[in-house]
């Protein structure tokens, strides 16, 4: 134990005040809302125990749960690799040492700052309506473009630009993983006649892989969680034709506008549990492609 404690107690005295606030704070909250999906609650009669019948709706006859989890599962698979795209172009591309790095850094990162914000939700609205921004642009090069946010085929794509927007955070983590790459392997390659492409799938991701993991894991949880855009653009309701209807939104709605409390509260653990398997099944898979340099040596 004494050697344990030596070993681990830096960490977890840095652990601390998450430890403390999840006990305190959050803890209670989580165990009611579990009690609360076996329950019917208004929020304004006694919650009444109904056992299993809130997930035997959810998973027999609400059609709208399926949507919503199809929405949902539709954003992740385009968003995420979309998002984690775009960081990695952009930090290789200020990794080659531009001037005033930090500059383009905090520019760069300012979305991240301002994309769950009421306004910069309303903002995108604008920018791809049907009158928007975006279309005026395509219309100067004979483009007649759509109602983007009202057109069903069309309007999840809206957000999906805006999560490429958002790149900051990832970008960040990945170009602290560039500096880490030490050169040499560069120089061996390019003297070797290596092209610039092969370099970048031999080199560079290889030795980037346990920052992609952990971006990774990171940025599926938070595409998972996205609520703030969907509800905004699409005016709380998942219109058009439920095609922004994401699983927060319809948790949300659930709570908060039919006051059926305890059936967003088992939807809310449906969540969790598609998060967290989604989390296992990265952390399974991890072994084949992260590698760290302890392994290697």
């Amino acid at each position: 134990m004494r050697r344990f404690l030596q070993k681990n107690a830096p960490g977890y005295v840095f652990l601390a005040p998450w430890l403390v606030g999840f006990f305190l704070l959050a803890l209670g909250p989580i165990l009611v809302s579990l009690f609360m999906s076996f329950t019917k609650y208004d929020m304004v009669s006694a919650p009444r125990w109904v056992g299993l019948a809130n997930y035997d709706y959810m998973f027999t006859r609400d059609r709208r749960f399926w949507k919503a989890l199809e929405v949902t599962m539709h954003y992740v698979t385009l968003a995420v690799p979309a998002r984690l795209a775009m960081a990695l172009f952009v930090a290789m591309l200020l990794d080659k040492g531009l001037r005033s790095i930090g500059m383009y850094r905090a520019i760069f990162y300012l979305p991240s700052l301002l994309g769950s914000s009421i306004a910069i939700a309303i903002l995108w609205r604008q920018l791809f309506a049907a009158d928007g921004v975006v279309n005026a642009l395509l219309a100067r090069i004979g483009i007649d473009g759509p109602d983007w946010i009202a057109t069903p085929s069309t309007s999840l794509y809206t957000l999906v630009a805006l999560a490429m927007w958002q790149f900051g955070s990832p970008m960040l983590i990945f170009l602290a993983g560039l500096r880490g790459i030490p050169k040499d392997l560069y120089e061996a390659a390019e003297i070797d006649g290596t092209s610039k492409t092969r370099q970048f799938f031999r080199i560079t991701l290889p030795m980037l892989a346990p920052v992609i993991f952990f971006n990774l894991i990171l940025q599926t949880i938070e595409a998972f969680k996205t609520f703030s855009s969907a509800f905004i653009i699409s005016n709380g309701t998942g219109a058009p034709a439920d095609s922004l209807l994401f699983y927060t939104v319809y948790l949300f709605n659930e709570a908060f506008k039919f006051f059926r409390m305890g059936y967003a509260s088992a939807l809310a653990w449906v969540l969790l549990l598609i998060i967290g398997a989604f989390t296992l099944i990265i952390f399974v898979t991890a072994k084949y492609w992260v590698h760290y340099d302890n392994e290697r040596d």
